[in-house]
């Protein structure tokens, strides 16, 4: 059904045996020393969930406007990201980080910033992104601000065990909520704020949807409907699109996928007997919800 957080970090140590250098017409196995397009987009990234925000959308224009692109795999493990032919493209040595070549090679680093860059430039439908109308695109970019803001806290360790956020910072959007919000709760506030597409799809969702899903599905000792449906079903609805099935795979596979489950269900009685049990709750929360399957 989705990726447990668990098979999310094994996957990352599964990119660590080897690096490659891909496109979507070439391949190879040497080290990446430098760009190697010399037209689109150029993406270099890693098999992370910040790196996927980028490959993500970058599959989605693909589909939608045949927006083809060029990807690299930079092996965070070997310290890649740290060489200077990188840094010069990216400040802070990190993934995601792409090259516009069809922009004089402009550079563009930091998932937020890509996913803005390339919905401003190639999305002239709006199927990702605002048009403005309503000021949707600057009630987004307010969202991105804060989450920033609260990634930030939480790697200073000002808030030991997660971010919090003071209530008059959202209260004016969301009403009367107690004074210290959850992280996971921002998340939910933010989705009231009409729904942020490319926020929705590729920015910080997945991961967390996956991570509440797999609590309430599969951790948690009470049984609580709603939280149950609400992430379970946002998993589906997420990882249900096509582009997001492909982006979730650049630059390689995971080999930590369900496709394993199915072979286990047959051999392992105690496994299976869990899993009917997890389903028939899914689904009894997803019936008391009214929750209707959509990934469009």
């Amino acid at each position: 059904m989705f990726k447990s957080p668990f098979n999310r970090l094994s996957q990352t140590s599964t990119h660590f045996l080897k690096t490659t250098t891909t496109s979507r017409n070439m391949s190879s196995a040497a080290r990446p020393t430098r760009l190697i397009a010399k037209s689109g987009v150029e993406l270099l990234t890693f098999g992370t969930p910040n790196g996927h925000k980028a490959s993500i959308l970058l599959e989605e224009l693909k589909e939608a406007y045949g927006k083809n692109y060029t990807f690299q795999s930079i092996n965070i493990g070997e310290n890649i990201q740290k060489e200077p032919w990188f840094t010069k493209i990216s400040p802070n040595g990190r993934i995601p980080a792409i090259v516009d070549h069809d922009r004089k090679d402009f550079p563009v680093f930091e998932g937020a910033a890509i996913l803005a860059y390339l919905t401003r430039h190639y999305d002239p439908d709006h199927k990702f992104s605002f048009a403005d109308e309503d000021d949707y695109t600057s009630r987004a970019e307010q969202w991105i601000r804060l989450a920033a803001w609260r990634s930030c806290k939480y790697r200073n360790s000002e808030f030991i065990g997660g971010a919090r956020a003071p209530k008059h910072l959202i209260s004016s959007q969301v009403g009367d909520f107690n004074p210290w919000m959850d992280s996971d709760i921002l998340l939910e506030m933010r989705d009231l704020c009409n729904d942020i597409k490319t926020t929705r799809i590729t920015s910080t969702e997945g991961g967390p949807m996956q991570g509440q899903a797999n609590h309430f599905y599969r951790i948690i000792k009470e049984r609580i409907p709603y939280p149950t449906q609400r992430y379970v079903g946002e998993s589906e609805r997420l990882y249900g699109r096509p582009a997001v099935k492909k982006g979730t795979e650049i630059p390689t596979k995971s080999q930590l996928v369900n496709e394993a489950i199915p072979g286990r269900l047959e051999t392992d009685p105690e496994f299976k007997a869990k899993d009917e049990e997890l389903k028939k709750a899914g689904a009894e929360a997803k019936k008391l919800f009214n929750y209707k399957f959509s990934a469009p």
